[in-house]
């Protein structure tokens, strides 16, 4: 296989020139994010399975050649947990390329665990090892030597073969089409820009707040998140989750409140004090009503409660044996939690996880079905229950 630096406007327009009409195009990228919101971009990976290039943009003046092989909805662009990656060229290009395929949840499809990491997965797959040495590297440092280039190389020379492996296996088992919705997902520009004034729910430690407080918390942190994109600033240079937290709990009135708050800056109080004074006004006389809940913090289950996920747990671990797929791939623990309660966001009332575990689950709740041990072993079966008895009903589809 051909590779190759493109550090040239001229070497960007002939491997382009290579890259045209391909079936699907192996992509990656390098990027650093520590002190901005956005990505970074700092090194573009890719191949086609004859050509694989890095290419740098820190050093060329013009992408466009590259871009027009990207957004060519011909070309299936081949992933691995591609959500950062996508998310550079939103923001970069206001685009997302498409079709996409991402290996890492096609992994989960074939057994080998949910959210595998790209080295094990071509460990597992291909038996090949790759090394781990440059995994802190800052890629926006130049120039990259040698073994960066190989780290960054080997990104897609192997993806490209994991894809052509996985197409194939997922094929015969005919569960490619399961994956439908998960790729529709990154390719909705909806995922990468949550509404502000959802990001409350995100803060560490908000569990220790109630009521008004929430409301509170709601203004700081859809603030806090407008700010970092305006800024392009990390979150916790605006405000630290704790120090978010710790305003909710106190509210305080004036900037001699704010000064007793641990770890607020004295130079963060000179700047966004008013502000944040603002903002905790705001969320403390907000009407009870517009008050936000948090329905990650649900009533604790109580003991039979408890033992009913047990059950399902066991069952899903049946279900998924039976179709070789890891448990975690198709169900957490607290997706059961929320399927026991009739939730309706759960993720085993839609989609392929319905229809191969939530219809048998559901069943199971109802009485319809139950564990039974046969010749050494647990199976899934059908109970047989009296014509008297009603069934339960079990969780509603959306």
């Amino acid at each position: 296989m051909q590779e190759l630096y493109v550090d040239m406007p001229d070497g960007l327009q002939d491997l382009c020139e290579q890259l045209k009409g391909s079936e699907w195009l192996a992509l990656d990228t390098e990027f650093i994010r520590e002190k901005t919101y956005y990505p970074q971009l700092c090194l573009i990976q890719v191949c086609n399975g004859e050509v694989a290039a890095c290419i740098d943009p820190l050093k060329l003046p013009d992408l466009q050649p590259f871009l027009d092989i990207l957004y060519d909805g011909s070309i299936l662009k081949v992933l691995h947990a591609a959500r950062q990656d996508l998310e550079i060229f939103l923001h970069d290009h206001q685009q997302l390329p498409m079709p996409v395929f991402d290996t890492q949840p096609a992994a989960a499809l074939l057994g080998h665990g949910d959210q595998i990491g790209y080295a094990n997965l071509v460990k597992q797959m291909l038996d090949v090892e790759l090394p781990k040495d440059q995994t802190r590297t800052d890629w926006s440092q130049r120039p990259l030597d040698s073994r960066q280039l190989r780290y960054a190389l080997d990104d897609v020379v192997y993806l490209g073969q994991l894809y052509l492996h996985m197409r194939g296996h997922l094929f015969d088992r005919e569960r490619l089409q399961w994956l439908a919705a998960d790729f529709a997902t990154l390719t909705d520009p909806l995922t990468y820009f949550p509404d502000p004034q959802s990001m409350w729910q995100r803060t560490k430690g908000k569990q220790m707040l109630r009521g008004r407080q929430l409301a509170v918390l709601q203004k700081l942190a859809a603030w806090r998140e407008s700010q970092a994109r305006e800024r392009d600033l990390p979150r916790k240079w605006l405000l630290k989750d704790d120090v978010m937290i710790e305003l909710c709990r106190r509210m305080p009135r004036d900037a001699g409140g704010l000064a007793k708050i641990r770890g607020l800056e004295p130079g963060q109080i000179r700047r966004e004090g008013e502000t944040l004074i603002r903002l905790i006004g705001e969320g403390a006389e907000m009407p009870r009503e517009q008050w936000p809940s948090d329905k990650g913090r649900p009533t604790p289950l109580n003991a039979q409660q408890e033992a009913m996920v047990d059950l399902l747990s066991a069952a899903l671990r049946l279900i998924a044996d039976q179709h070789q797929l890891s448990p975690m791939a198709i169900a957490t623990r607290k997706e059961l939690e929320k399927f026991l309660r009739g939730e309706p966001d759960c993720i085993l009332l839609e989609g392929w996880r319905h229809s191969l575990a939530g219809e048998a689950l559901a069943a199971v709740m109802r009485g319809e079905r139950g564990l039974e041990l046969h010749q050494g072993a647990l199976r899934l079966s059908p109970v047989a229950s009296p014509r008297s008895s009603p069934a339960a009903p079990g969780p509603k589809r959306k």
